[in-house]
């Protein structure tokens, strides 16, 4: 009897949502070698300093860590390597125009393994902060855990 697959992966991209401003979203799925998804389900991958661009009408995921597989032998992978991402090209082709557009990237915001055990990477279409954004949303974020401790109490 097979066993089921360990659904408990959800790698974040934490600095994401702090950095940029998340206009749309989407799910893509990942072409990966037989170690990569053996690192991701031990939960060894990385989504900091990572983010997506289209090249001949294919979307790439660059500067994604996935840890070498401790067990892997000379067929290893490289843990920084660019991958192709799956998506329709209705998406791609939306991807591609966002792209172009100044001011908007592609980020990857979350890593995370399907109900039927498939890597999938959220990916999303985002505009850049600046720094007083960043300092707003430090002090909304402040403001909010102040009227949380006032309510517990």
């Amino acid at each position: 009897m097979k066993a089921k697959p360990n659904n408990n992966i959800n790698i974040k991209n934490k600095r994401a949502t702090f950095d940029y401003e998340i206009v749309e979203t989407f799910q893509a799925g990942i072409v990966l070698t037989g170690t990569e998804i053996k690192s991701i389900r031990d939960g060894k991958a990385a989504l900091t300093d990572t983010f997506c661009y289209v090249y001949n009408n294919e979307v790439w995921v660059k500067n994604m860590y996935i840890a070498e597989y401790s067990f892997g032998s000379y067929n290893n992978h490289q843990a920084r390597r660019d991958r192709k991402l799956l998506l329709n090209a209705k998406e791609i082709a939306r991807l591609a125009h966002t792209a172009q557009t100044p001011g908007f990237s592609i980020i990857p915001t979350r890593l995370f393994l399907n109900e039927k055990g498939l890597a999938k990477l959220t990916i999303a279409i985002a505009r850049g902060k600046k720094q007083y954004d960043k300092r707003e949303s430090i002090k909304e974020r402040d403001d909010r855990r102040a009227m949380d401790r006032a309510m517990k109490l």
